[in-house]
């Protein structure tokens, strides 16, 4: 596990494929994690190898609701994310399913994310399938260098929350070149 995140660390830094921003609701929770590994661990209490404790980030929030601190207790081993050959997978090593969204993924047109069921893995980035150009006007600018993945509960038009802001627990991933 690392303990001392240094964002500055990561300012140039040729290795690191991605950055990680965890959040709760809409506030982002402690520093950037900047990743350099083939593949990292994000979980949700005990160390279960290198990686990213979201226990540990969890001090830094200032106010966990209890919709929060009940996602966060069914992370548990959480996920892995690994760059293979410049595309990026997620395996759901948690007990709970996990919802994904990258452009690489479904239509573009349909904001809503991937569901990845427990024990399951997904290519959630391939540069060979994002688009171009892209623009959608209704749901604000996207960054096609960005994932997002929401811990235990989706959002989008099939769910109670209608975007990814509003779910209890979730993960950025910003691919670089990072912004």
């Amino acid at each position: 596990m690392i303990d001392n995140l240094d964002i500055d660390s990561s300012i140039n830094n040729p290795l690191m494929w991605c950055k990680l921003a965890y959040w709760e609701l809409s506030q982002r929770v402690g520093p950037t994690f900047p990743v350099e590994c083939t593949a990292v661990n994000v979980f949700g209490d005990d160390p279960h190898g290198d990686g990213l404790n979201l226990e540990d980030l969890a001090q830094h929030s200032f106010s966990s609701s209890d919709s929060v601190r009940q996602a966060r207790g069914k992370i548990g081993l959480g996920v892995t994310l690994s760059q293979e050959g410049g595309c990026v997978w997620v395996y759901n090593r948690s007990d709970s399913p996990v919802f994904v969204s990258s452009l690489s993924l479904g239509n573009v047109d349909s904001p809503s994310p991937t569901r990845v069921p427990a024990g399951y893995c997904l290519c959630v980035h391939d540069p060979a399938k994002v688009p171009e150009r892209f623009t959608h006007p209704r749901h604000g600018p996207i960054d096609p260098n960005s994932i997002s993945i929401s811990f235990v509960k989706g959002w989008g038009q099939t769910y109670t929350r209608r975007e990814i802001m509003s779910c209890p627990c979730w993960l950025e991933v910003l691919l670089a070149p990072c912004r």
